[in-house]
C-alpha cells in the first residue's frame, strides 16, 4: 500500500497582550474596535475616537452608512489608507462571554491572509470574556487542506489584544490557548481522511501528543488485545485490513500522591464506519471519517491537562478500530465476550461504537479504580434527532457529576443537554441468549446509554453522545464547516477546575 503523508497544515494565530490602544501600536495591517448596541445608535469602544482622529475617518459615520446595529457577529469594514489598510468595527451584542467568543471568530474570519491585527475588542470583555474571544478567534481561523498547491487561505498570523492591562490577563490568555489549541487538534484529527487515519495512525498521534505533554502512553496491538480478552474491539476491527488498537494515556498532576483520585476518559475511536455487514447507505458514510471524534477529543484533552493545571490523575482510553466489510467482519447474530466477561449479542453491526467503548469501560472499572468515568462518542443518530445540530447530549448516574458536565458545557460554549436514563427501557437492551443486545432500537440514544451503563458498574459515570454536534454543516462563529472537534473545551473546563470531583460519590 503506498505511503500517505499529511500535508503541512496551517497554524492558529499567535496572540499578544498590550496595555496600549491600537493607534499607539505600530506595524499592524488592521485595527479592530468593538461596537455596542444603544438606543441612540451604536457605540464605539476603546481607542476608536483616537483612531478616527489619527486616520482622519468618521467611524461613527461609517456605522451609520452601513446601518450597523452592533449585534454579535456584525462587521463594518472601513478602508483606512496606506499605513493601516483596514479598520474593522465588530459587534459584540449584549457583551456576554458567548458574544465575545463569537466576536473573536468573526474577527478571525474577516482578517484571513493578513499579517497582523490589533484589536481593542477584548478590552471591554467581562470575566472569562478575553479567553472566550481568543478561543473564538483560534477556532474561527481553522482550516484543513490536502491541495498540491497548499492552502487556499491562511489565518491572520498575529492578533494583539490591545488596551488590556488586567494583572490576570496573562493567565487567562494561557488557559485560552490551551482550550483553543485542544479544540484545534481535535478538529484536525477528526478531519483527516481515513486512507491515512487508521487505528495505528491514531495511536501514533497519541504517542506524539504524550511525548510533547509529559504523558505515559501505552498501545495494545492485536496480539495483546486477544491475550487480554478485548472481544468488542477485536470484533469491530475484525473486518478491516487495518488492525485495531487500544490507546492508554496517563496524566499525573504535580505533587500527586497515592491519595490523588483518578478520572478515566474513554473516547470512541472508530476511524471509519461503513456500518459493517449492516452497511450504511452511501450518503451515510460521507462523514464517517470523523466517527473517531470522541477518541480525538480524549487525545486532545489529555495533551492540554498540564496547561490547565488539572489537579487529579487522568487516564485517557481510546479503543480504535475500523468498522469495515469483508469475509472476517462480525455478523448479525454473533455473540462477543467483552473484557471482564460480559457478553453482547450483535444484532446490528452498525451499532459498533458501544461495543468498543464497553471493553475500555470494563477495563477502566476493573483495573484503574476510577473516582469518575466519562465516555464521549459520536454514538447515535438518534441524538441528532433529539437535539438537532448544535447541542450534544449527556447521561449521568451521579447528580454531582452531571452538575459538573452542565457547568463545563455552559462555560466552554460546547452546549450539552442532560438526557434521562429511563429504567423502563432496560428490557430493550436485554438479549435472550447473551447478557446484552447492542441493537435495542427505539429511543436509540437512551438505550445506547443503558447498554453502556452496565459496564460502568458502581462508578460515578457520565456518557456524552455528541453525534448531534460532531459535524458543522456551515460556517457558524467558532464552528467551521466539517468535523467540529467538539468535546475538549468542555472536558478541560471541568478537569481544569479547582475540584473536578466535588460532591461526586
Amino acid at each position: 500500500m503506498p505511503t500517505t503523508a499529511l500535508p503541512t497544515q496551517v497554524s492558529p494565530p499567535e496572540f499578544a497582550l498590550s496595555p496600549n490602544l491600537p493607534h499607539q501600536i505600530g506595524g499592524a495591517e488592521v485595527w479592530a474596535f468593538p461596537v455596542l448596541p444603544d438606543e441612540a445608535g451604536p457605540l464605539l469602544g476603546p481607542g476608536a475616537d483616537e483612531a478616527a482622529e489619527a486616520l482622519g475617518i468618521d467611524l461613527l459615520g461609517a456605522l451609520e452608512a452601513a446601518r450597523a446595529t452592533g449585534r454579535t457577529g456584525e462587521v463594518t469594514t472601513v478602508p483606512a489608507g496606506d499605513d493601516v489598510g483596514l479598520v474593522l468595527l465588530v459587534g459584540v451584542g449584549d457583551a456576554t462571554v458567548t458574544d465575545f467568543r463569537r466576536a473573536g471568530a468573526t474577527l478571525a474570519r474577516a482578517t484571513k491572509d493578513r499579517a497582523s491585527v490589533v484589536s481593542s475588542v477584548a478590552a471591554i470583555a467581562p470575566d472569562e470574556g478575553l479567553a472566550a474571544f481568543v478561543v473564538g478567534a483560534m477556532l474561527g481561523s481553522f482550516s484543513f487542506h490536502w491541495r498540491s498547491a497548499g492552502p487556499k487561505e491562511r489565518p491572520v498570523a498575529r492578533i494583539v489584544l490591545a488596551g488590556v492591562s488586567d494583572d490576570g490577563a496573562d493567565d487567562e490568555l494561557a488557559r485560552a490557548l490551551a482550550l483553543g489549541g485542544a479544540g484545534w487538534r481535535s478538529r484536525v484529527l477528526a478531519t483527516v481522511p481515513a486512507n491515512l487515519k487508521t487505528p495505528a495512525w491514531l495511536a501514533e498521534q497519541a504517542v506524539e501528543v504524550g511525548e510533547a505533554s509529559g504523558l505515559d502512553v501505552t498501545v495494545w496491538d492485536t496480539a495483546r488485545l486477544e491475550a487480554e480478552g478485548f472481544g468488542g474491539i477485536l470484533a469491530v476491527g475484525g473486518g478491516s485490513a487495518h488492525e485495531p488498537r487500544l490507546i492508554r494515556m496517563d496524566y499525573t498532576p504535580r505533587g500527586a500522591s497515592r491519595r490523588t483520585p483518578t478520572v478515566v476518559l474513554v473516547g470512541k475511536g472508530i476511524t471509519f464506519d461503513s456500518g459493517g455487514l449492516d452497511i450504511k447507505p452511501s450518503e451515510g458514510m460521507l462523514t464517517m471519517k470523523r466517527d473517531m471524534s470522541g477518541g480525538g477529543a480524549v487525545i486532545a484533552t489529555m495533551g492540554a491537562l498540564r496547561d490547565v493545571d488539572c489537579p487529579v490523575r487522568v487516564v485517557g482510553l481510546v479503543p480504535a478500530a475500523e468498522n469495515a466489510v469483508s469475509g472476517s467482519a462480525m455478523r448479525p447474530g454473533d455473540v462477543i465476550t467483552h473484557f471482564g466477561g460480559r457478553t453482547s449479542e450483535v444484532n446490528n453491526t452498525d451499532a459498533e461504537g458501544r461495543l468498543v467503548l464497553a471493553d475500555a469501560m470494563a477495563y477502566a472499572v476493573r483495573e484503574l479504580a476510577p473516582a469518575a468515568l466519562v465516555d464521549i462518542a459520536t454514538l447515535t443518530g438518534a441524538m441528532k434527532v433529539s437535539l438537532g445540530q448544535w447541542t450534544g447530549g449527556y447521561f449521568a448516574n451521579d447528580e454531582a457529576l452531571a452538575g459538573h458536565v452542565e457547568a463545563a458545557a455552559a462555560a466552554s460554549g460546547e452546549n450539552a443537554w442532560r438526557m434521562p436514563l429511563v429504567a423502563d427501557y432496560e428490557e430493550k437492551v436485554a438479549s435472550r441468549i447473551a447478557d446484552g443486545d447492542n441493537a435495542a432500537g427505539g429511543a436509540g440514544a437512551i438505550t445506547a446509554a443503558l447498554f453502556l451503563q452496565h459496564f460502568a458498574g458502581d462508578v460515578p459515570w457520565a456518557h456524552l453522545d455528541f453525534a448531534s454536534a460532531a459535524e458543522s454543516p456551515a460556517e457558524r462563529y467558532e464552528w467551521t464547516a466539517g468535523p467540529s472537534g467538539w468535546g475538549p473545551r468542555l472536558l478541560l473546563s471541568w478537569l481544569g477546575s479547582d475540584d473536578p470531583l466535588a460532591g461526586v460519590s
